[in-house]
């Protein structure tokens, strides 16, 4: 790993996937679930602990799911 680079964290990741589609109402949607469910998979995390770490970290990952921690305005 690059000196620079970040440590990737799944919950994180699965969480901003989750919020991105709950701010856009598609939580529902079929689309999120196929996508969703795999990504869950893929990370190795279950959805209770992507919901407790998106409570806990509710801000930090509502800026990334808005684009604001890629750098973005």
């Amino acid at each position: 790993m690059a000196g620079n680079e970040k440590k990737r964290d799944p919950l994180f990741a699965a969480a901003v996937l989750k919020l991105s589609f709950r701010l856009g109402n598609n939580e529902k949607s079929p689309a999120f679930k196929l996508i969703y469910d795999g990504v869950l998979r893929d990370l190795g995390v279950e959805d209770e602990a992507v919901d407790r770490f998106l409570t806990e970290n509710y801000e930090k990952v509502l800026k990334a799911a808005r684009g604001k921690e890629r750098g973005e305005p």
